[in-house]
């Protein structure tokens, strides 16, 4: 099989499996498992003995304890021809093999005793189902859309969906974890290229940035917390946490699951929300907690060793007209001393920008897809690639108000510190991104391998005309 092909079939491979973790983009769940759960926190379908004969209509192919339905296919057509993606070339036995991968890693899971939650599965199923709602109208449109008998049926094959598809990713990233890769495959890797098939990277820049943060007056800080105590209150007098958080949370990442995270110590949230979470007990709610972010109101609503079930409702103080032009003042200013040669624009990011990330590396931004310095600009975020595309090098933009998720506003200056051109890989050069194309060809062999042993050794029956299928594994045994 040519590279270019290999590439074409992980591009189809990635958007099927993206199609199916966004719940409505393949197969649905009721085709996915056959049994829904019977435990708490495990997916436990029926056994399916050797030997036994499937006399339901439809059932194209049988992988361990789970079945795929001919009806599969033919939803994952309509939903990626919903999504605009494209379909000619993607054929019914691409698809089947597809379906039988997820299947192989889900019954998989269940053998190596991999453990899902309820909580999970529902947090991520409340924000699908507040997705599906926001775009077709209605809760009744939306199981009218998916032709389910009632609200509650749609959420039992949801959940079943859902839990099966988490199943299939800790499978996945169990494999792919294990992987390491040496500095000789590195080298084994790039020299087995010829000159005229070396990898070409893009057009890549590097950006820094200053940010000044408008200041924030005590009284809108009281505002806040008076409110969030308020909040509190009405609580512990049989309110509704969840509908609090729905309501009035500004946190974006969790206002429509009801302000609810489930966390570790070593979750990556900031110290202050950890350290007031891990102080309460299981059904306690703290008093407004402040950080970076703005103000917290924290409830654990479960207590499971080192980890926790929270809900929050997070609100920021607001900016005065006064506190942004002052910020913009001070932004003008820094851009001056810069431009006087008063200062460099890395020692002004050091000494005067307030984004914490930034600032001790000079205001030099990270990618955060590579966590490397470089921007290839095809994939850059389009807001910054317009903000800085017509900077030269070392030239500074004005004055730019940005406006985050939370709707928190800042006044920043950016600056293009390096350009890179379009360029063949070079070994000393781009040695990063040549261990990253290395590893994810290991990783593609060892995820091969492991398909291989584990269809061996799992039952797999493929029906009908399926069984002529020219499949990358070897389903037919």
């Amino acid at each position: 099989m040519t590279r270019l092909k290999i590439t074409n079939m992980r591009f189809i491979s990635n958007r099927i499996a993206l199609l199916v973790a966004l719940a409505f983009f393949g197969i649905s769940a009721a085709a996915q498992q056959i049994i829904p759960t019977t435990a708490t926190d495990s997916v436990r379908p029926v056994k399916i003995a050797k030997g036994t004969k499937l006399k339901v209509d439809g059932v194209v192919a049988v992988v361990g304890d789970y079945v795929v339905l001919d009806s599969d296919i033919d939803l994952m057509y309509k939903e990626m021809q919903a999504q605009n993606v494209p379909i000619a070339e993607v054929t019914r036995c691409e698809l089947i093999g597809k379906l039988m991968e997820d299947k192989l890693y889900a019954h998989q899971a269940i053998q190596d005793s991999i453990i899902v939650h309820d909580a999970e599965v529902n947090e991520t199923m409340d924000r699908q189902i507040d997705y599906f709602v926001e775009q077709l109208g209605s809760a009744d449109k939306m199981v009218a859309y998916f032709k389910k008998k009632s609200l509650d049926s749609f959420k039992t094959e949801l959940f079943d969906m859902i839990k099966t598809q988490k199943l299939t990713e800790q499978m996945q990233k169990k494999i792919i974890d294990a992987v390491e890769i040496t500095p000789e495959e590195v080298r084994q890797f790039y020299a087995k290229f010829k000159k005229e098939e070396i990898p070409v990277f893009g057009a890549e820049m590097e950006v820094a940035q200053i940010v000044i943060k408008p200041q924030v007056s005590q009284a809108e800080k009281q505002l806040v917390i008076d409110r969030l105590k308020a909040m509190k209150e009405d609580v512990k007098n049989g309110s509704s946490f969840y509908s609090k958080a729905v309501l009035y949370s500004e946190d974006p990442g969790s206002k429509s699951s009801g302000g609810f995270y489930k966390i570790t110590r070593k979750t990556p949230f900031v110290k202050e929300f950890k350290d007031a979470a891990f102080s309460l007990a299981e059904g306690e709610i703290s008093d407004p907690v402040e950080s970076e972010h703005g103000y917290h109101l924290i409830y654990v609503e479960k207590i499971r060793g080192q980890e926790l079930d929270v809900r929050h409702i997070l609100m920021t103080p607001k900016v005065t007209r006064e506190a942004l032009t002052a910020a913009k003042d001070k932004v003008d200013a820094i851009k001056k001393k810069i431009a006087s040669g008063e200062i460099s624009f890395a020692d002004a990011a050091r000494s005067e920008s307030d984004d914490k990330d930034t600032r001790n590396s000079g205001g030099q931004l990270m990618n955060p897809r590579t966590l490397e310095t470089r921007f290839e600009l095809t994939k850059m975020d389009p807001t910054l690639y317009n903000q800085v595309a017509d900077l030269k090098n070392g030239e500074i933009s004005d004055a730019i108000l940005d406006t985050d998720q939370r709707g928190v506003q800042s006044y920043k200056l950016l600056t293009v510190t390096n350009r890179y051109d379009e360029h063949a890989a070079d070994y000393a050069k781009d040695y990063t991104k040549i261990k990253e194309l290395a590893l994810k060809e290991k990783q593609i062999k060892t995820i091969a391998k492991w398909s291989a042993e584990k269809i061996k050794s799992t039952y797999i029956k493929v029906n009908g005309e399926y069984r002529d299928c020219k499949f990358a594994n070897n389903w037919v045994k």
